[in-house]
């Protein structure tokens, strides 16, 4: 072969290795909207989505803690207390093979499974609802783009993108954000006399280049706009009727029913927290004595869930939604001294339903007890990777903190089967 031939069949070679990666299609799902149900303190897979054999903690032998039940997927079985969600499954998949090597602090797992990566001393990255709202923005005009139901936290935040790319917050489903209420003695008269005094003083500023301030004053009028009836009444949840309230059940599941309603207005992304009103004391996180109610938890996640899923269905915005539910991670098989269980970040699940995916009540396999990856693993990246595609975010995107290119999910892939 002489030097000529050599070089022509290098770039051949070579070309043939990038072009797969190159031309490889850019998958794009039909969701408009995301529910993300993040479970605080680290929900234990094997008790909840990838029940095993049945533990003992008397006798320290490793295994779930309740019995299985199957589900409307055959050989896809559910703990005993997601009787409600087990029927629904063909329109669930838990992803079973979820994984990081985060296990021990409670924060920076948080901050992984908002932001999709490790902790940066040098770039404070947006969150997975902040990308989306900077990507797509509210659906309808007059709504914001991002709600979070639940206690506002940096991980939860835009990051580099900017407070455009913020969310608005709420703790209590009983009343609005309390930033959009006016203040007691403040009629509506005087509130336009403020609203104009703030525009004659805006209009005297010379105008400014600084994003900072642009965003700011963004976010003023974006409050403005929200703070009317219009917006406000989302949070009047007495307009439902009172038996689908009592289906939902309580304050989680209000907040859930709220999700629903501010779908219906607009909004893009809806966190919902279910770590703020727990009933063992201890949470998702069940060391010791805190796995006795454990089972509490499970069905009132249950029961929230199984009920917004069949409500989107029922208002046709199901195939529109993508529901998700996330923890930092989860539990090991083996109990604590305490008969409660400590953290597993090396195999554990999250949730997607409806979002117009090809649900398969399952996705990944773990071994007999849920300790360690059998077959498909999926990295947080991932499985970011898969809610961007799912709701038409181009997750092979790069953002840019000020000239330093960053990858939209570190490179994941989504999960192709569900496509």
């Amino acid at each position: 072969m002489n030097r000529r031939q050599f070089l022509a069949a290098s770039g051949t070679v070579l070309g043939a290795g990038l072009l797969p990666a190159s031309a490889a299609p850019v998958l794009k799902g039909r969701a408009e909207h995301v529910i993300s149900v993040w479970l605080g303190g680290g929900m234990g897979q094997i008790d909840t989505f990838d029940p095993k054999r049945r533990g003992d903690p008397a006798r320290k032998l490793a295994g779930s803690y309740y019995d299985s039940i199957a589900t409307a997927v055959p050989g896809v079985r559910l703990c005993e207390h997601l009787k409600n969600l087990a029927p629904l499954m063909d329109r669930v998949t838990a992803v079973r093979t979820v994984n990081h090597d985060v296990i021990d602090e409670h924060a920076a797992a948080t901050n992984r499974m908002h932001t999709g990566r490790p902790i940066s001393g040098t770039v404070t990255y947006p969150s997975l609802g902040s990308i989306i709202t900077h990507e797509r923005g509210p659906t309808a005009d007059g709504a914001p783009p991002y709600v979070l139901i639940g206690y506002p936290n940096v991980t939860r935040g835009p990051g580099f993108l900017g407070a455009k790319a913020g969310y608005l917050y709420l703790t209590d489903t009983s009343q609005g954000p309390a930033g959009l209420s006016r203040p007691d003695g403040i009629s509506a008269s005087r509130q336009t006399r403020r609203e104009s005094f703030l525009r004659d003083l805006q209009r005297e500023q010379p105008a400014t280049t600084d994003t900072r301030l642009r965003d700011y004053d963004a976010a003023i009028a974006q409050s403005l706009k929200l703070s009317g009836p219009e917006f406000t009444r989302s949070f009047n949840l007495a307009d439902e009727k009172g038996d689908l309230r009592a289906r939902y059940g309580g304050e989680f599941g209000q907040r859930c029913l709220l999700a629903r309603r501010l779908v219906e207005r607009g909004v893009r992304f809806i966190e919902v927290s279910h770590n703020l009103n727990f009933l063992n004391g201890a949470g998702w996180d069940v060391h010791n004595a805190g796995i006795l109610k454990q089972h509490e938890l499970i069905r009132e996640l249950d029961t929230a869930v199984a009920t917004l899923i069949t409500d989107l269905e029922n208002h046709r915005l199901l195939d529109q939604t993508l529901i998700v539910i996330t923890t930092e991670f989860g539990r090991p098989p083996e109990f604590d001294s305490g008969g409660g269980r400590g953290h597993q970040g090396s195999a554990f699940t999250c949730v997607l339903a409806g979002g117009g995916l090809k649900h398969c009540g399952a996705h990944g396999e773990t071994n007999e007890l849920s300790k360690k990856i059998v077959a498909n693993p999926v990295s947080v990246p991932d499985f970011f990777a898969t809610i961007h595609a799912a709701v038409g975010v181009d997750y092979t995107k790069y953002l840019y903190d000020g000239d330093r290119p960053v990858p939209v999910t570190d490179n994941g892939k989504p999960i192709a089967a569900l496509f």
